[in-house]
């Protein structure tokens, strides 16, 4: 199993989403920004370092909103969600093919990795009157 953190960064009512990008494993779906907990790492200290890495920011890491397992056929996924906020440094596009901010309603109309349709889910239900999507979101890449 892999253990991964995703960020759930949030800006006047809108949340940041990255497309993940070409040559890597699941290209073109979109996912929140994060990445894989290291041997031994804690992983609000996992997050940070990987928002430094990929978005060139400081962020507060705050709880957990979703604890997830999602089983693909080749890995089994456990993906902690949690909610973070930009302390300093502009988001920069590193490692994805590019970053928006969004409405949970506008989620539909993007084409999330299979792992992070939990946190989807969470949410629109959390966002007051946000439409819901179907079991997969948008367009398949």
């Amino acid at each position: 199993m892999v253990r991964v953190t995703a960020a759930v960064l949030e800006s006047g009512g809108r949340i940041l989403i990255a497309k993940r990008p070409v040559g890597a494993p699941l290209a073109g779906y979109w996912e929140f920004p994060g990445g894989k907990i290291e041997e031994g790492e804690d992983p609000r200290a996992c997050l940070a370092r990987e928002l430094r890495e990929e978005l060139g920011i400081t962020a507060e890491i705050g709880d957990v909103l979703v604890h997830h397992v999602h089983r693909y056929p080749h890995v089994t996924i456990e993906l902690l969600s949690y909610r973070a906020t930009v302390q300093l440094g502009d988001i920069e596009v590193r490692d994805h093919e590019a970053v928006r901010w969004v409405l949970p309603e506008e989620f539909c109309e993007y084409s999330f990795a299979p792992a992070d349709l939990a946190t989807v889910r969470w949410l629109q239900e959390h966002a007051g009157g946000a439409r819901h999507c179907p079991a997969t979101t948008g367009p398949q890449p």
